[in-house]
């Protein structure tokens, strides 16, 4: 058996620039980091040829071909594994549609699972590369490239998407004083649905090349750059000041972003003494986050009481394998 273990990501600016009908003509740029929440992919070697896939649904098949879920299937035909496997998947928190990139996240903890299954060594750059390649080519998700390489290399980093379709990973220098001040002043709330991301940037992509959303894309790329100095410089009031032009730049976008329940959330949350807040994901539900100070965050919860609260931290280990059980069969030898 061999168990993957990958986290999810929470974005805090530049989301949107990571989508190739802005980033093929210049570059894009988005900062997050991966959080303590995670995906987990097992594989068992199974006693028959067949292959055995088990997620919301189960799976019984015989063939490849025959594989509904799209991202395995693509997985095990990049990987070359035609049958004899199981492969199960469970998650610290809801799945798809929450905003925190759990399917980039179980494509990327699958491949790694698959490549350690086959006694390959593979780097995590490839990896987000062919989980990209899966899901935005091969299965056709009209979504960036953000979530892929978060999930795959973990931490706070800033992500630079380059028009030869290259990403140039920049680690975040953040003192341990002011990576506990973000951590503790994050508070967040799951909105009580999911939504499909699919819809939403499908239409963000049409209207990317707008001439008018393309300014606004750019100043959010170089919102994400100015993030990044101004966490290395530990200032905080210039981090909740990019975070709330780039919700409203993101709002600008499109309509779709949001709606009167996420407004009336969010707007609730600032008045009860939030400094910045955004919603994760592509927009339309999952979860709320806030930066606040501590002292705000009962006066907070209080406000959003008819929400569930989920405490979100940064993690910096991105994917990896946490389970082997060949390597512990060799040990005992």
């Amino acid at each position: 058996m061999i168990i993957s273990k990958t986290p999810f990501r929470m974005s805090y600016v530049g989301g949107g620039t990571d989508i190739k009908a802005f980033y093929e003509n210049e570059p894009g740029a988005v900062i997050s980091t991966s959080i303590d929440k995670y995906m987990y992919v097992s594989l068992h070697e199974k006693f028959d040829e067949g292959i055995r896939i088990a997620y919301s649904n189960v799976e019984e098949i015989d063939s490849v071909e025959e594989i509904k879920h799209p991202l395995v299937r693509e997985c095990l035909k990049l990987t070359g594994i035609s049958g004899g496997i199981e492969i199960t998947s469970t998650a610290d928190i809801p799945g798809k549609g929450t905003g925190l990139g759990s399917s980039s996240s179980y494509t990327v903890g699958l491949l790694n699972a698959l490549y350690e299954y086959k006694k390959t060594r593979i780097d995590r750059y490839k990896i987000a590369s062919e989980a990209c390649d899966i899901e935005i080519n091969k299965c056709g998700e009209p979504i960036g490239k953000q979530d892929q390489f978060a999930a795959a290399f973990g931490g706070l980093k800033m992500y630079e998407f380059m028009p030869d379709n290259s990403v140039k990973i920049t680690d975040i220098n953040c003192s341990h004083s002011f990576k506990s001040l973000l951590n503790e002043s994050n508070i967040s709330f799951y909105l009580g649905s999911t939504r499909s991301a699919s819809k939403i940037l499908k239409h963000q992509t049409k209207i990317s090349s707008n001439s008018d959303k393309k300014m606004i894309l750019r100043r959010m790329a170089n919102i994400a750059r100015e993030f990044a100095h101004a966490v290395e410089d530990s200032n905080f009031d210039l981090v909740v000041d990019l975070m709330n032009e780039n919700w409203t730049l993101k709002k600008s976008m499109t309509s779709k972003i949001s709606n009167s329940f996420i407004d009336d959330v969010y707007e609730t949350g600032i008045n009860a003494g939030a400094k910045a807040g955004k919603l994760l994901g592509a927009g339309a539900g999952g979860f709320v986050t806030f930066i606040a100070p501590k002292k705000s965050h009962n006066h907070i919860r209080n406000a959003l009481k008819k929400l569930k609260e989920v405490e979100l931290k940064m993690e910096n280990d991105g994917t990896k394998i946490i389970f082997n059980s060949h390597d512990m069969d060799a040990k005992s030898n």
